[in-house]
């Protein structure tokens, strides 16, 4: 594949022949699309992933967004949907059948847990969960009916990696699909293609929409994988992208690359402060050079994102909990990958909560000052 690198992707593929010499690609706010004989109408529809015919298909705004996401991420097509989960879903279900079976990260996203444990049991899909730290326990945990291999790396709480590689591997002489969220490390940071992953999917809403004001999933991969994603599943789940929701992203990633060298400059210098702080017990992050797999998050990732979890050293939930309302410029949200910096609790999560998981705080570190942030943080820690 002739490789482009990230400006050109970002800045000009596909962006040669916009109308009257726009600057800003247009958006195609419109729901169908007319053609001008029989011939042609007919033509269209009988290869509607390749045709502009109803927008819950293909929309010039969508796919000039899903064209510089490939090229990112090193695939050969993308398919951009309306969330995160909605791109997990259409991608595992897909490539399943009744009486499957699917072999995921123990620590992955609590929705796509969802999705195993509530929805496909209906279905006749069962699964096992493993750590994934080591490939051999992936493996083992392999059946004759097993279709998919589920991957996160990092996780999102505990930041786990997989060795992309290995997995893949093992996985192709077994015809088995592999599955994996990049959406921490992104395609700035890491490319699980280039490893022999399948399938690659993102919630846009996090690094690459980059301004927590979209929703929005993308899957990428190989010609067929994604064509027959978007002929099963996705035309029939309907789970459409607008195009303002597409140009809203393509105006994100324009500084990804930016961002994102931001965002990890500044995770470095938190995670330094907390690893030497007295009130910490433990910091997770893979770029940490005492982070159990951080040689392997050497060899697999280019860089690091801003979100990282540690362990307060309480086992008192009132001292979580008044810790997490003495913060200021961390806000009190969910999800991450937004300009901001944002603080979640694990205990916000259950009311029945472990012992070993009630100190872990997961904090996404955002473009502000880093001082003001390290300044916020051990104000706060005064009261552990």
């Amino acid at each position: 594949m002739n490789e482009l690198n990230t400006t050109d992707i970002l800045h000009h593929l596909g962006e040669n022949d916009f109308p009257f010499g726009a600057v800003n690609p247009p958006i195609y706010q419109t729901s169908i699309f007319c053609y001008k004989n029989f011939q042609d109408f007919k033509k269209a529809i009988s290869d509607e992933p390749n045709n502009y015919i109803y927008s819950r298909g293909n929309n010039p705004t969508v796919n000039l967004l899903e064209e510089k996401i490939a090229k990112l991420e090193h695939g050969e097509r993308a398919k951009l949907v309306s969330s995160g989960i909605s791109a997990i879903t259409n991608s595992i279900l897909s490539f399943l059948k009744s009486g499957d079976h699917i072999v995921c990260v123990k620590d992955s996203y609590s929705w796509t847990k969802n999705l195993l444990e509530k929805y496909l049991p209906r279905f006749g899909v069962t699964h096992t969960y493993v750590e994934g730290t080591n490939t051999q326990e992936i493996i083992d945990a392999v059946k004759e009916n097993t279709k998919i291999i589920y991957l996160e790396s990092p996780t999102t709480f505990t930041f786990k990696l997989q060795n992309l590689k290995e997995i893949s591997d093992f996985a192709k002489s077994k015809n088995i699909k592999t599955i994996i969220d990049n959406t921490w490390a992104t395609p700035i940071y890491q490319n699980p293609i280039d490893y022999g992953i399948d399938i690659v999917v993102h919630s846009a809403s996090k690094y690459l929409g980059g301004n927590s004001d979209v929703v929005a999933g993308i899957i990428i991969g190989k010609e067929q994988d994604i064509r027959h994603i978007f002929q099963t599943e996705f035309q029939n789940i309907g789970t459409v992208p607008d195009p303002f929701m597409a140009w809203l992203i393509l105006r994100g990633i324009r500084t990804l690359h930016i961002r994102l060298e931001k965002h990890y400059e500044n995770a470095l210098k938190i995670m330094n402060f907390l690893k030497q702080h007295p009130k910490i017990e433990n910091v997770l992050y893979p770029f940490d050079p005492d982070f159990p797999q951080y040689e392997l998050a050497k060899k697999q990732m280019k860089g690091g994102s801003g979100l990282m979890s540690f362990k307060l050293k309480t086992n008192k939930i009132e001292k979580v909990i008044e810790f997490t309302n003495r913060i200021n410029y961390f806000k009190r949200a969910v999800s991450w990958g937004g300009y901001e910096s944002l603080i979640m609790p694990y205990a916000v999560t259950t009311d029945n909560i472990s012992q070993e998981l009630l100190p872990l705080i997961r904090i996404h570190v955002g473009l502000e000052d880093p001082q003001l942030l390290i300044n916020d943080l051990d104000e706060a820690l005064k009261i552990i």
